[in-house]
Formats: C-alpha cells, structure tokens, sequence
C-alpha cells in the first residue's frame, strides 16, 4: 500500500510498505478514507520531535472505516466509520484515570500514531487501545465534518476547558491558524462576554472574522493597547496562545490581567523565556502540554446539533498519490491554505 514516509530529517516520501496486520488484542485496523496534514507534522519533518522514529509512517488527522478489530475490541465492529484520536491510551492508568490520557503510561500511550506508530496518511493504518482510540462517526456527520474531531477539535476542546472561561470574561486568542480557529470555536461554546482573536496574517485574519463574526480579529501591532481598550480589569481574563513563537509568547502573559489564566495551546521548535522578574506581581497561572484527547464522542455530538463545524477549514482536498504538492502547499502557506484534506481511499 502507499504510505508518506519519515526517510530522514527534512525529508517525507510516499512509498510501498505492507499492509498492516493486528498485532494485541486490542487493536483495530482501520481503511483510511481521509487524512490531513497537521502542523506537527512538519514539526517532525524538520526534527522538532525527537521522539518521532525514522521509518514511520506520518499523519494522526483522520477518519476511515474499520476493516477488523482484535477479540478485547468491543466499541467499534467491522463497517463502522470512526473518528481516530491522535492519541492511544489504555484507560485505567494512574493518568487516564484522572483525564490526563496525554501522559498514558502504556507503551503506545500518548501521541503515538504517526510519531512513534506507523500512521495514517495512507491506505491503512493499525489503531492500538481501540476501544477508546476510535469513535464512531454519527451516520448523519461526513468524514469532512470529523476529520479534524481527533486532533484540532480535540486541542481546542481541551483548551477551553482547562481554560476555565467564565460568562464575564475577556478572551484572548493569540494565533488564528487551523489550531486556533478550532480552540476560537471551542471557546466560543463558553458563552464569554467578549472574544479578541489576533493574528498576523491578513488572509486568516478575514477567514476567522469569517468563521466567527462576533470576534474582534486584529493583528498584533498594538495588542496591548487594544486588550486594554476592550477589557474591565487591565487585561484579558484569560489568553489563549496557539501560534508558537517567541513574539506570541511574550505577548501572551503581557496581554492577561493580574490573576488570568494563560493557556499554552502552541508547539514551540525552540526554548521560550519566563521572565519572572518582569510579571512579578502579576500572579498568572499557567496552563501548558499536549492535548488530553479523551472527549471525541462529545465533539462529535455538538457537530451532530450544529454547534461545531471544522469542514470550513478544509480549503483543498488532494489524493493519496499526490500528497507531496499538497505538503509543499501546506507548508509553504500558498493559495489561502487553511487545511488539506488528502483522500487515500474510497
């Protein structure tokens, strides 16, 4: 079968590789219908995950239709269409039972599909601990709807709900990317008294006013000012920041009020600095890590009653076998790219 490749650092190929096979109990394997390319994928490309092994397979973005599963599987058969979490956890850890699913300690915990686990930009792909790794898919939801449940929707999810958000608060959104757009959605089922999504770029600053009209979307030139302007107690009640760079980061603790919450929804690819000196006073609390990806089954019902809707985000669909201009698109932010939906299988 074809499947995108992780040869070496800086280098992603389609090749020929066997079909995969159930190897435990709990294992399902799965008939890719439709994939994505995330971000973290490119963070793998260019060895910003060093966690990631030569030789997999890449991709943790998709949806398909379950082929066989192991004798232990028992929430998903044959024939159903599944949502794919991007991440594996066992379910009955000291973490998993407490919600912290990011941090299983079973050996295929954690992200490991399309990092350290052959995953799902291909044919097929083998799903572990597919009893809580898989949901099904709602008959009356597309696998355009539930693509981004696993991974996007379940970052921004999470992201609201650590956040703690309460009716009355000013909310801030640093970064209106794919995973931004997906947490400002998120966030918006909170019901906050105001939203404030910054973003550099002109093409995605009118794609998430777009997308969430009542938001006041700015560009980050005098950020702070407009926080400031468009706030009751000195800052935003709680940031969320999901773009990933230095600039972002520091504007993301300057923009909260004394006492907010900031919450670190981005991936950086380099150490960030604390200056503990400068927010003295300030007491912030902040929240960071990887996506605690266990509430797929609820995202998918608030999609099924219309109250999330990723597909917008899908702005080209490109087959399995030309997943390499789709890459270059991606990467290189051409023609409007939000989000490329690759279809590796009917």
């Amino acid at each position: 079968m074809l499947a995108y490749t992780y040869i070496d650092r800086g280098r992603f190929a389609l090749t020929e590789k066997e079909r995969p096979f159930l190897l435990e109990a709990e294992d399902a394997i799965v008939r890719v219908t439709l994939a994505s390319i995330c971000t973290s994928d490119l963070h793998i490309k260019h060895g910003s995950v060093p966690r990631a092994q030569i030789g997999v397979t890449v991709g943790h973005e998709l949806v398909g239709v379950v082929e066989s599963v192991g004798p232990a599987v028992h929430a998903v058969k044959p024939g159903d269409r599944v949502a794919v979490n991007v991440e594996t956890y066992c379910g009955h850890c000291f973490f998993c039972k407490r919600g912290y699913v990011n941090n299983c300690s079973h050996p295929e915990g954690g992200w490991a599909i399309g990092c350290r686990i052959d995953g799902g930009q291909a044919e097929s792909v083998r799903i572990p601990l597919a009893n809580q790794g898989l949901t099904r898919i709602p008959d009356s939801v597309r696998d355009e709807q539930a693509l981004f449940v696993g991974d996007l929707l379940a970052t921004g999810y999470w992201a609201a709900r650590i956040g703690e958000i309460g009716k009355d608060d000013t909310v801030l959104i640093i970064g209106a990317g794919p995973t931004g757009l997906c947490t400002m959605q998120c966030v918006r089922l909170y019901h906050p008294k105001r939203m404030i999504v910054c973003e550099k770029d002109a093409e995605r600053r009118t794609f998430a006013a777009k997308l969430c009209p009542e938001a006041l979307v700015v560009p980050p030139e005098g950020l702070v000012n407009f926080v400031l302007d468009h706030s009751e107690h000195g800052g935003a009640d709680r940031v969320f920041e999901v773009a990933g760079s230095s600039e972002t980061f520091r504007l993301a603790w300057q923009c909260a009020r004394p006492n907010a919450i900031v919450t670190i929804v981005a991936m950086y690819d380099e150490p960030q600095i604390l200056p503990l000196p400068s927010m003295y006073g300030k007491n912030l609390v902040f929240k960071t890590g990887g996506v605690d990806g266990c509430d797929c089954a609820a995202i998918l019902q608030l999609i099924e009653a219309g109250k999330l809707d990723a597909e917008p985000l899908i702005t080209h669909t490109f087959p399995l076998c030309d997943i390499e201009q789709a890459y270059d698109l991606f990467e290189h932010r051409r023609d409007g790219v939000v989000k490329v939906a690759i279809r590796c299988c009917t």
